[in-house]
């Protein structure tokens, strides 16, 4: 099952749209979730608000695009973020608009999205933008996943090349690498044999970690992609033209997720590892 977060704002709408078009590729059903606060003692107050047709008119507009699927509706009421922490525990995906209607305009990353891109139990892709159809479609350059050599998300991965496979589609796999340490504190530049060296030794650790994807996905196309970038420059510049953009979540990444999410353009999927 997918489940998707709704609200009333067109980065919802966004996300919906995605989500659909996965839970149609995947052959699961979906199922579309709107949190809203506890109800207030004066009616007055909640008008024109009404919960329950929010994810009516959500269901609604989704079938009447895609009449093979059969979406259902839940509203819940409670905290947006510990509501759909809680219901993404049964999901094999949560998706999420980047931001949603609360907030003011010039924030990328809303509260609910922050909160569950740290804390979310299983993976969860965060939609910017608009729906598909209020503009033009981009070209896209398939999936790209970021990868840690010396310490490796297999959740991650697995997510990444099943993504790639479902779409008939070509796996960026990115690795951001650096200089060795003591390279900054020498006055001298950097030896160009050296600096090939290195990186000969770090495109051999891509490929030692591929490895074993590769033989699992053999009809996944793999473009292994060694840089020397930080994380967040190196996902965010592959990102452009991506359909979705992969990243592993573990301890001590948070800020870089953060970041990423900031910058990237399109759908990303964070994975717990």
């Amino acid at each position: 099952m997918i489940i998707i977060g709704v609200d009333r704002s067109a980065h919802s709408r966004a996300a919906a749209d995605w989500a659909t078009r996965e839970a149609l590729l995947r052959g699961l059903r979906l199922r579309v979730v709107h949190v809203s606060p506890p109800a207030s003692l004066d009616p007055v107050e909640q008008w024109p608000y009404d919960p329950e047709a929010v994810t009516d008119h959500v269901v609604a507009e989704l079938i009447e695009r895609h009449p093979s699927l059969r979406p259902w509706g839940d509203s819940l009421t409670g905290a947006p973020a510990p509501v759909l922490r809680a219901v993404g525990k049964d999901a094999e995906v949560l998706v999420l608009g980047l931001r949603g209607e609360g907030g003011h305009a010039g924030i990328t990353v809303g509260s609910t999205a922050a909160i569950l891109a740290t804390s979310s139990p299983g993976p969860l892709v965060l939609v910017p933008g608009t729906s598909a159809e209020d503009g033009p479609s981009r070209p896209s350059s398939g999936v790209t996943v970021g990868i840690d050599v010396r310490r490796p998300a297999g959740g991650a991965l697995d997510f990444a090349f099943e993504a790639a496979r479902l779409r008939g589609a070509r796996l960026h796999a990115v690795y951001a690498w650096k200089l060795p340490a003591h390279t900054a504190a020498s006055p001298l530049p950097v030896l160009e044999e050296d600096r090939a060296e290195w990186e000969d030794h770090e495109v051999q650790l891509l490929s030692d970690v591929l490895r074993p994807w590769r033989a699992k996905y053999p009809d996944v196309d793999v473009l292994a992609d060694v840089v020397l970038f930080t994380p967040v420059e190196a996902l965010a510049h592959a990102s452009e033209g991506a359909e979705l953009v992969v990243v592993g979540r573990r301890s001590g990444s948070v800020g870089t997720v953060r970041d990423l999410l900031e910058h990237c353009r399109c759908p990303v999927a964070v994975v717990p590892s």
